[in-house]
C-alpha cells in the first residue's frame, strides 16, 4: 500500500507522487505516517520531512505550513520547501554561518526573534542534506 503525497508552495508543486511512508515535523513533535493513518490536520514546523519511496529515504527541508492527512492522501501546504537533492551544501553552510552571526548581533526582541527563525531555517536546510535515516522495508 502507498500514500499519495503532495507538497505545494504558493508558487510550485514540490512533490507529487506515491510514497511508502513519511516522517513529518509538526508543531507538536514528529509524526510518522503510513497507509491507513487516521485523518488529521497538523501545523507543519520548520524542520526536515523524511520520505520513504522504493526502499530509499529522501529528505526535504520544510519551512512551515499545514498538513492534511485523509484516506491515504497527504496534502502539505508550505511557505517553502526544498528537496535534499536541490540544496547546494556550500550555500547551505554559508547561510547557516551568516544566520548564526546575525543572531549573535541581534539587538532587541524583534531582531532576535527574526534572526532565530532565520537560523532555524538555515539549520533545517543543513539537516536535510545530512539526514540519512535507516532503510526499512
Amino acid at each position: 500500500m502507498t500514500l499519495n503525497l503532495r507538497v505545494l508552495s504558493p508558487n510550485r508543486v514540490i512533490w507529487d507522487s506515491e510514497v511508502k511512508e513519511i516522517i513529518l515535523s509538526t508543531n507538536s513533535g514528529q509524526i510518522g505516517v503510513l497507509p491507513n493513518h487516521a485523518s488529521l490536520v497538523a501545523a507543519v514546523d520548520i524542520g526536515v520531512m523524511k520520505i520513504r519511496l522504493n526502499g530509499k529515504w529522501s529528505t526535504m527541508a520544510m519551512m512551515g505550513g499545514f498538513a492534511k492527512i485523509d484516506s491515504d492522501r497527504i496534502t502539505i501546504l508550505v511557505n517553502n520547501a526544498e528537496r535534499d537533492v536541490d540544496i547546494d551544501p556550500k550555500e547551505a553552510q554559508e547561510n547557516f554561518r551568516i544566520a548564526k552571526a546575525d543572531l549573535a548581533r541581534a539587538e532587541g526582541k524583534r531582531q532576535a526573534i527574526e534572526a532565530d527563525v532565520a537560523l532555524k531555517r538555515a539549520r533545517t536546510r543543513l539537516e536535510a542534506i545530512k539526514a540519512s535515516p535507516p532503510v526499512s522495508n
